[in-house]
């Protein structure tokens, strides 16, 4: 059954939407703290920002966590040298945030630790604490991957830094 309430708001929120929530500024903290992260261990980060669904995926069922999984593929989240990638994957109209992480991680770090630092994300998303929320995420994150993927001597920067507005 579709979902009516969640298929107005992506089909009705503004395209600039996202800009309210993360100012060139915000998303300029997000980069550093990811190139500062990635300093700290072996793992990739991105960090990739939706809008709103393709109102045509919503009255199907697509839910965020589906789409992030798109998102993880087609960024190419997955392809690094020891599979150390993840993904933060924010659906701004659904305020919802979902952690993916490669093979290489998930041997190591079970998805319920992922699930519960997208819900502290979630919190201040919902509260409006966009720039909060974001480094705070990725800190967890980078504690968990300092924890299990300790940095060494030849570490390339596999995938970009910046983060992504994804378009539809």
């Amino acid at each position: 059954m579709v979902n009516i309430k969640r298929w107005l708001v992506h089909t009705f929120i503004p395209p600039w939407r996202w800009r309210m929530a993360f100012s060139a500024n915000v998303l300029k903290e997000i980069e550093n703290a990811i190139k500062q992260s990635e300093c700290l261990h072996r793992g990739e980060l991105r960090f990739a920002i939706e809008n709103a669904l393709a109102s045509g995926w919503v009255w199907r069922g697509m839910s965020a966590q589906q789409r992030a999984l798109d998102v993880f593929s087609n960024l190419r989240v997955w392809d690094t040298e020891e599979n150390s990638g993840v993904l933060i994957y924010l659906l701004l109209a659904d305020r919802e945030v979902h952690i993916l992480a490669d093979r290489g991680i998930t041997r190591h770090v079970p998805q319920t630790e992922w699930d519960q630092i997208a819900q502290v994300m979630q919190k201040e998303f919902r509260a409006g604490n966009f720039r909060l929320g974001s480094l705070q995420g990725i800190a967890r994150v980078t504690d968990l991957l300092a924890a299990h993927f300790p940095p060494n001597e030849d570490r390339p920067n596999e995938l970009p830094d910046q983060p992504v507005i994804v378009k539809r």
